[in-house]
């Protein structure tokens, strides 16, 4: 695992997949990345599930990967397993993207993938995650490019995954 001092991008990390095998993210180098903290029991799931699933449909073929790490610190609205949350979102919302073992994103247990992140881009009140569905753009190398706030709309941010794409 990267240590936070020498880590230059998000690929230098290794994240657990929904079935505990290691994934390495420089797997994901040349495409561009929305990293999103998702949860099956919130206000924002349906919305956010829906219009994640048009993004990737739209342009997964075209160099677009969204990474899910479910996480249940707000509102304890993702108590369920891995295998609960892979078959909510992939029977409920058809979701394809790949989902990632839960995680804290928040607090001294934060994945170092989050801390990551949101040393690299704080949010408008610091640098905690304030919700479930914080989403981070992530570049072809794996830079940090911008944080949305959890009740942007997957779809009001398209225009910014297609310039990285076009990039």
């Amino acid at each position: 695992m990267a240590s936070q001092s020498n880590t230059k991008s998000v690929h230098d990390f290794t994240v657990k997949d929904a079935r505990g095998n290691n994934v390495n993210l420089a797997d994901y180098k040349g495409k561009v990345l929305l990293i999103v903290n998702v949860a099956s029991q919130c206000g924002l799931t349906n919305s956010n599930y829906t219009e994640l699933n048009q993004l990737y449909e739209k342009y997964k073929g075209k160099g677009l990967e969204i990474l899910a790490f479910p996480c249940n610190q707000f509102g304890a609205q993702e108590p369920g397993t891995n295998e609960e949350i892979v078959e909510f979102a992939c029977t409920r919302f058809k979701a394809e993207f790949p989902i990632f073992d839960k995680v804290d994103v928040n607090g001294d247990n934060a994945a170092p993938l989050y801390k990551f992140l949101k040393s690299s881009k704080g949010g408008l009140f610091g640098d905690s995650i304030k919700w479930n569905f914080s989403k981070f753009l992530v570049d072809k190398d794996g830079n940090v490019v911008d944080r949305y706030a959890p009740t942007t709309s997957p779809l009001s941010i398209e225009k910014d995954i297609k310039k990285l794409l076009d990039a």
